[in-house]
C-alpha cells in the first residue's frame, strides 16, 4: 500500500507565551515493511527544525520558539510504501535489547487486577509466546471497549481495564503493561492507519503495541482492532509507553489559555499512484 499521510497540531493561546519548546516524533524510519517515499515536517513563524533521533532510535525534531504568535501550526506531508509482514518487524534500528521494555513506568504499572488479567487472558493458550501474545490481544480487545472521552493522557493501564472503556492509546498501555506481566518484553507504537471504512479524517494519530516474540523477533498486536498490523499500518516512533513515542510533547514559558486540536487525513494512495504511473506511459 502507499500510505498518504497530512497531520496538523495547532496551538491556540489567548495570551502569548514568552517561549515555546517542543520534541516532535513524527517521521517514520523505513524497515523492511515500509520505503519512506517522501516526508516532510513543517512549523510555522520563526521556529527552526533540528533533526535528531532519541535513545530509542526515533527520528525528532526539535525546536524552540521565542515570542510565538497566538496561533502555532505544526504540520507533516508525507507518503511511505507499506508492505504487509504479518506484523513482524524486521530490519529495524534497535539500540537496546528487548529486556530493556520489561521495564514498568507510570502508565504501564500493573497492579493487581493487571496481574490477574494477564495470566487469565492466557490460560490455556497453546503456540508458546506468539500464542500467548495473541489470546492477550483478543482478551485486551474484549476488556475494554473502544471510547472517546472517558479517559486522557493521564490515564493508566489500571484505569484503563477498570474503566473497561478507552482509545487506542489507552488499550495500548494494557497492552503492554499485561505483556510485561508474563515476561515478555512490549512497547508502546504511535503511527498512522488506514481505515478500512474509508475514513480519512480523524482527529488522532494511531497507537499499538509490539512484543519481543524468541527467534520471530518484535511483533506488533493492535489491541483496540484485534489485528496484527498490516499494510495499512504506518509505524513512525516506538517508547516504553506513550510519553516517549508522542507525536508531538514539548512546554511553553507563559501565556495561559491554551487550546490544542489535531486533524489527521490517513489515505490508500496506491491506485492514484498507479494511473499516474499509466498516464505517464501513455
Amino acid at each position: 500500500m502507499r500510505i498518504k499521510v497530512e497531520y496538523e497540531t495547532v496551538y491556540e493561546y489567548q495570551s502569548s507565551p514568552r517561549a515555546v519548546m517542543q520534541v516532535l516524533r513524527l517521521t517514520p524510519r523505513a524497515h523492511e515493511g515500509q520505503r519512506v517515499v517522501a516526508w516532510r515536517v513543517q512549523a510555522d513563524g520563526e521556529a527552526r527544525l533540528h533533526k535528531g533521533e532519541d535513545a530509542l532510535g526515533n527520528i525528532t525534531y526539535t525546536f524552540s520558539l521565542f515570542k510565538p504568535a497566538p496561533r502555532l501550526v505544526i504540520s507533516v506531508h508525507g507518503e511511505v510504501s507499506t508492505t504487509d509482514t504479518a506484523g513482524v518487524i524486521r530490519g529495524s534500528l534497535e539500540p537496546f535489547p528487548p529486556a530493556v521494555f520489561l521495564r514498568e513506568t507510570a502508565l504501564t504499572t500493573p497492579d493487581a487486577a493487571i496481574r490477574t488479567f494477564a495470566h487469565d487472558a492466557v490460560a490455556g493458550a497453546s503456540g508458546g509466546a506468539l500464542g500467548r501474545l495473541h489470546a492477550l490481544m483478543a482478551g485486551v480487545n474484549t476488556a475494554v471497549s473502544f471510547d472517546t472521552g472517558v479517559t486522557d493522557t493521564a490515564t493508566t493501564a489500571a484505569d484503563t481495564l477498570k474503566l473497561g472503556h478507552g482509545v487506542c492509546q489507552d488499550i495500548s498501555h494494557l497492552f503492554v503493561a499485561s505483556a510485561r506481566v508474563l515476561g515478555l518484553p512490549a512497547r508502546y507504537v504511535s503511527g498512522h492507519l488506514v481505515r478500512s471504512d474509508g475514513d480519512v479524517d480523524q482527529t488522532a494519530a494511531h497507537a499499538w503495541a509490539e512484543a519481543f516474540v524468541p527467534d520471530l523477533g518484535w511483533v506488533g498486536f493492535d489491541g483496540a482492532n484485534g489485528v496484527c498490523p498490516t499494510d495499512a499500518y504506518l509505524r513512525v516512533a516506538v517508547g516504553l509507553d506513550y510519553l516517549g513515542a508522542a507525536p508531538v510533547r514539548g512546554s511553553r514559558i507563559g501565556g495561559g489559555g491554551e487550546k490544542m486540536s489535531v486533524k489527521v487525513r490517513a489515505i490508500d494512495a496506491s491506485h492514484r499512484h498507479v494511473q499516474s504511473q499509466s498516464q505517464s506511459q501513455n
